[in-house]
């Protein structure tokens, strides 16, 4: 049993080759273009898959290399949203500005998108493989909706077009299918009135593992700032993660290393997965194996190793390649550590 136990994998997105984008920059522009860009994200995607192989990573993401940003990756292929009417707004109750397009008419899908991205992925590893899509609530908070006029309206069309699209992506090989939700740490109310039932019709119907992504954000200067203050024990999760015990979803990805959040609080998780966190994305301070394998630790004191898969606090797309590797080495050293302890 312990061989299978603490099967490592990260929260999605890798740092891009400088050669592809600005490196270290959220929603940086592609530096190729034509099929050159389409060549360069194929090659980056090869790149961050072997790099994660080669660090013991288990469960292998294609690194997010082919998006922009992990929602205009999906958002981009839709009817109903007009990009030549971006808008300033205020995202994550404000906490900080970003131009995004508009919803002008109803959404839909212009047809599949991502299924030829994870066509490439698939041949290109072994392992298993997962995917990472933004869940409804947190599309609905980065989009300006003209449209819908309601958030939670808004929010269910986005769930059935997600589902539609993991119902390929699942046909295609995928064994993992993650919704990124940051948007579930800052709208409780909204969580509990809309945002469990978007997520569960966003995966309905599916057979393959899935999870939901809930951090306190990429390591920029908004998130950590944001992060300073709310003070000695983060407990947001606390509201949300009775609701997401009784939810559809398999598992949850959350924040633990280097956080003030009480790792007791996953024990509200019932027999959900727990993607767990263990590594810290806001610090190019690389942790040690035995630094990730203590907060594995905390954790089994929760709940069972065979419930733990060792995660990344969020996506690693702004830090440095040099540092992303030392992390993703870290993360796979210290799972390791604890597989021997508890083979005895």
């Amino acid at each position: 049993m312990a061989l299978v136990m603490l099967k490592t994998t990260i929260a999605g997105s890798l740092p891009k080759p400088a050669w592809l984008a600005t490196p270290r920059q959220l929603w940086a522009p592609w530096l190729l273009e034509g099929q050159a860009l389409a060549e360069g994200k194929r090659d980056a995607v090869v790149l961050a898959l072997r790099e994660q192989e080669e660090a013991g990573i288990d469960i292998v993401t294609d690194g997010e290399q082919t998006r922009r940003h992990f929602v205009w990756g999906f958002v981009e292929q839709m009817e109903g949203i007009d990009f030549s009417k971006m808008v300033t707004i205020g995202i994550r109750a404000d906490r900080y500005k970003a131009e995004v397009p508009t919803v002008v008419a109803p959404v839909r899908r212009r047809g599949p998108v991502h299924s030829d991205e994870v066509r490439f992925a698939r041949a290109s590893t072994r392992r298993p493989l997962k995917f990472t899509m933004p869940g409804p609530m947190t599309i609905v908070d980065t989009i300006h909706d003209e449209h819908y006029r309601s958030r939670a309206d808004l929010g269910m069309a986005f769930a059935r077009l997600l589902n539609e699209e993991a119902r390929e992506l699942e046909a295609l090989g995928v064994d993992m299918i993650q919704l990124d939700e940051p948007a579930f740490n800052v709208y409780m109310d909204e969580v509990r009135d809309w945002g469990v039932e978007a997520l569960d019709g966003a995966v309905a119907g599916l057979s393959c593992r899935t999870a939901v992504h809930i951090c306190y954000g990429y390591g920029i200067k908004a998130n950590t700032e944001w992060k300073q203050t709310l003070g000695s024990e983060w407990r947001q999760y606390e509201r949300t993660f009775p609701l997401l015990a009784r939810s559809r979803i398999g598992g949850v990805s959350l924040e633990c290393a280097a956080s003030h959040v009480p790792i007791s609080l996953i024990g509200l998780l019932g027999d959900k997965d727990i993607l767990l966190g263990a590594v810290d994305v806001a610090s190019d301070r690389i942790e040690t194996p035995e630094e990730v394998a203590a907060v594995i630790r905390e954790a089994m004191k929760h709940v069972r190793p065979e419930r733990i898969s060792p995660c990344t606090n969020c996506g690693m797309v702004p830090l440095s390649r040099e540092v992303a590797r030392g992390k993703l080495r870290a993360l796979a050293g210290g799972a390791a550590l604890v597989r021997r302890e508890l083979m005895g």
